[in-house]
């Protein structure tokens, strides 16, 4: 199948059960998350991540992984938060200062978990923000 109608697929398909405007307080009030990304090959990966809002803006953060890759290659993704659906776009955060107080509501929300695995992500971390589609 190609791409872009796997893409298309996993919005459309979908589309009935996603949330019209998304309440960020609600989606990252849960310890973890589910993003569903798309492959290169066309096919649909979901993945368990954690998830922390800061001045109402919900934020993710990973290392070098494929579901990261897959946000590289295009930034759309659907995020599943307390039963619900989301179509999400992300954005690479670069702002040092931004960065320093996403990495704190990390540590905040995770305690010993997030500092722990800061030691075994693999590479550089990036963070991202989501924004509605």
């Amino acid at each position: 199948m190609g791409r872009t109608l796997s893409l298309c697929l996993l919005f459309v398909l979908a589309g009935a059960g996603y949330v019209a405007s998304i309440e960020w307080t609600m989606v990252a009030e849960p310890d973890v998350v589910q993003i569903v990304t798309l492959n290169e090959d066309g096919s649909t990966k979901e993945t368990k991540i954690w998830i922390v809002r800061v001045d109402d803006q919900a934020y993710i953060r990973t290392g070098r992984t494929r579901w990261y890759r897959n946000l590289e290659r295009s930034s759309s993704a659907s995020l599943r938060a307390q039963g619900e659906m989301y179509s999400v776009q992300s954005e690479l955060v670069t702002d040092a200062d931004l960065l320093e107080r996403v990495n704190h509501a990390f540590r905040a929300k995770y305690g010993f978990a997030d500092r722990m695995s800061g030691l075994v992500r693999l590479g550089q971390t990036r963070i991202m923000r989501l924004v509605e589609r």
